[in-house]
């Protein structure tokens, strides 16, 4: 089992974040997760003209890490600004079922210094209860 550092995770969530390209929302996200093999990685939204076609910053995570040879997702965490802590949208929450099983997934919110406003602590399952998953991750 490896052991979630969540500073570590924070600190690369908050990183990627401020490299985000979010010319029309300015909704800035980063997100950062850890795999089964202890490495973390990290992505940013990165929005398009055409808006279907932006990439949320939890898929460009979970897309680095199976092209860097990961395949299992320990922990998540995701950093946006305001008040409140932004959830994954539900894009992301299918692509996390996939390869996070129930893994824990922490919410946060920062200001414009990046100091945290609010801190939101959840998994996987609770953010897509009854989830589809396919017959890689349930062995069917």
């Amino acid at each position: 089992m490896t052991s979630i550092d969540w500073s570590s995770l924070e600190a690369a969530a908050l990183a990627a974040r401020g490299r985000a390209y979010a010319p029309y929302s300015r909704y800035h996200v980063g997100a950062a997760l850890l795999d089964d093999a202890g490495r973390v990685h990290a992505g940013c939204n990165v929005e398009n003209a055409s808006y279907g076609l932006t990439i949320c910053a939890e898929r460009g995570a979970v897309m680095k890490m199976v092209s860097e040879g990961g395949r299992r997702v320990v922990a998540v965490v995701v950093v946006t600004g305001g008040d409140e802590a932004g959830s994954p949208c539900g894009a992301c929450r299918q692509v996390l079922a996939e390869l996070a099983g129930d893994a824990p997934v922490r919410m946060l919110a920062v200001d414009p210094a990046g100091q945290e406003t609010q801190r939101v602590d959840s998994s996987v399952d609770a953010l897509l209860p009854r989830a589809f998953r396919g017959s890689l991750v349930t062995g069917a």
